[in-house]
């Protein structure tokens, strides 16, 4: 039997919306600009990680790792999240997955506590656009932590932030990266997206859409 369930804390990109193919068209750009092609099929090893580990990623990926000092990587870091922020400006309630909003209607009507986990800089903006801030009882952002994931740091750190025991919470994520967050941090793991990839999750659901707080909780009791 698990620990009696406090909280749940959520991932932003890829769980609550879908900010991916900004990221994507983003990412892209600088790519081009530094001479590293850049397809959909590497930006799925970018999915929940930190925006510095995420251009080492791609210098590795072009052989440049060693091209630039830390000064200009910090520069080109900056260039693609104000690009990425510029594609972000028009995003509205209409942009929050299916299923996340009654879900999180749910959670509250339950009693739980809500918070999120979000390596993005920008996740109080996003939140703000999405008109969800309000329901959250914490936010976690880049601001808050060292260590991106899959280091466990953001999400222990939500659950010293919502003042409970990291084993009563539940995580949700949709990348490999938070699904070993969460592991990490000891607690219960939804992952949204592909068994295969997500296959440490303790249960998974194909999109948002599938979600159901009975069917968790069922799975978290066992």
């Amino acid at each position: 039997m698990s620990k009696p369930l406090q909280a749940f804390i959520f991932d932003l990109d890829g769980v609550i919306t879908d900010t991916a193919e900004y990221h994507y068209l983003a990412w892209k750009a600088l790519g081009e600009e530094i001479g590293v092609p850049f397809t959909r099929e590497f930006n799925e090893e970018l999915k929940g990680v930190s925006r510095m580990d995420s251009l080492e990623k791609i210098l590795s990926l072009g052989n440049k790792q060693n091209d630039f000092t830390q000064a200009k990587k910090e520069a080109l870091a900056a260039s693609k999240n104000d690009h990425y922020v510029r594609l972000i400006e028009g995003i509205s309630p209409n942009d929050i997955l299916i299923g996340i909003e009654k879900l999180i209607a749910d959670i509250k009507s339950r009693g739980y506590k809500l918070g999120l986990a979000s390596v993005s800089k920008n996740a109080f903006s996003v939140m703000d656009k999405l008109g969800l801030t309000s329901q959250f009882d914490i936010i976690v952002d880049a601001a808050k932590i060292k260590n991106g994931k899959p280091d466990p740091e953001i999400f222990l750190k939500a659950a010293e932030m919502l003042n409970v025991e990291p084993t009563a919470c539940i995580g949700i994520e949709d990348a490999a990266a938070g699904v070993d967050s969460i592991k990490g941090a000891g607690m219960f793991a939804v992952g949204v997206g592909s068994v295969d990839s997500l296959n440490k999750a303790d249960i998974v659901y194909g999109s948002t859409k599938e979600l159901s707080l009975d069917r968790i909780l069922d799975a978290y009791e066992k």
